[in-house]
């Protein structure tokens, strides 16, 4: 599915799926952001790869955040995540710590097909206490005492993100950003936004080759300008720090929140980075 909006990927996104979001750094699709809260299917369990942002807290801003994984929360030099902050003080939403490698193991092991996957750097951490669902076990490989950390395999619905490009066979460029092949390949359906389709195939390109995702992995293409403002998006534009730091002082209040997003959702797609 090529050349299609994102408004209808954002339909596909049922009540109560698992969604793998990426880091601000590496193509947040802020354009699926919007069309998720328009389309207003909740109960999500958001999975950061390995932390979250402005597009996490908008989210659970707008009440679609059920479960948050992560292992962490912040507008950068925006400063912290209001909503999030908000949910968390009030209890509305149920969070799970998790480490920025454990997030990245659990991801592995449902692209190997295996339950879990082992890794060590937790032992002895308040992380670890809190996880009931990793387990530590003794290395049955080592000769003596060796506790290792199984980290359960973590299987997603969606990922969604954002990319410079993809060629009209579904063939996604996302460059050096290999956490989006982690998110693509562990998730049953990937959902991808673009500043442009090209043609041709991007496979044919020695220079482009080995940083693209092959379109097997891919199940949905929207192409939509900007789509990743206020973020940057790599080698196409920089990041809008002071939409940010706007964001960040009108979502100190739900009712700030709601105006914000109000006036966000109202603009056309063309109209919002301006």
């Amino acid at each position: 599915m090529t050349d299609t909006k994102p408004q209808e990927m954002a339909r596909l996104i049922h009540r109560g799926a698992r969604v793998a979001l990426p880091a601000d750094y590496a193509g947040v699709s802020m354009a699926m952001t919007r069309a998720m809260i328009a389309c207003g299917h909740g109960d999500l369990y958001i999975v950061c790869v390995p932390t979250g942002g402005l597009q996490v807290d908008m989210l659970v801003g707008a009440g679609l955040v059920s479960t948050l994984e992560t292992s962490a929360m912040s507008l950068g030099e925006a400063g912290g995540a209001p909503r999030f902050s908000d949910a968390i003080r009030n209890g509305t939403i149920r969070i799970r710590d998790a480490t920025c490698p454990a997030v990245h193991a659990g991801l592995l092991g449902a692209q190997k097909g295996v339950p879990f996957m082992p890794i060590r750097g937790l032992i002895g951490s308040d992380v670890l206490a809190n996880r009931p669902d990793w387990k530590v076990i003794d290395n049955p490989m080592a000769s003596e005492p060796d506790p290792i950390v199984l980290i359960p395999a973590i299987h997603v619905d969606f990922a969604v993100f954002h990319a410079p490009i993809a060629d009209r066979s579904g063939n996604v460029w996302i460059g050096r950003r290999r956490e989006l092949a982690a998110m693509a390949y562990a998730a049953r359906t990937t959902l991808v936004t673009v500043e442009r389709l090209v043609d041709g195939n991007l496979f044919d390109d020695e220079i482009m080759a080995a940083g693209v995702l092959p379109s097997l992995y891919v199940h949905g293409i929207a192409v939509s300008q900007r789509g990743a403002w206020p973020y940057g998006l790599w080698g196409e534009y920089p990041t809008d720090i002071a939409e940010l730091h706007r964001y960040a002082a009108a979502a100190r209040s739900k009712d700030g929140f709601d105006d914000y997003l109000s006036g966000i959702m109202r603009k056309q797609p063309a109209e919002v980075s301006r």
